[in-house]
């Protein structure tokens, strides 16, 4: 699902929120600054993140949001957990 398809099931605001938040906690994974996260942004080629990482911000993006992330969905971008997670959570 792309980024544009996601904001259109959303409102602007909770996407902007929605994307807040999962970058907050993708960038908290590694200390990274969340402003040096991009939405293009490879977790394991551009950002050093190993499974581990990745199985971790999964597991903590599954409890902000109250989610299931199957195992078999290719996330391998920041955008791609932005995407994933916006589509997957009821706006409030």
């Amino acid at each position: 699902m792309s980024y544009s398809v996601m904001i259109a099931s959303t409102t602007t605001s909770d996407a902007k929120s929605i994307q807040q938040q999962v970058l907050r906690i993708i960038s908290k994974r590694k200390a990274i600054k969340a402003r040096r996260l991009r939405i293009s942004s490879s977790l394991s080629r551009e950002l050093g993140f190993d499974t581990v990482d990745v199985v971790d911000i999964i597991l903590e993006l599954e409890r902000n949001f109250h989610i299931t992330i199957p195992d078999e969905v290719p996330l391998a971008t920041v955008g791609d957990f932005v995407s994933y997670v916006a589509s997957h959570t009821k706006a409030a």
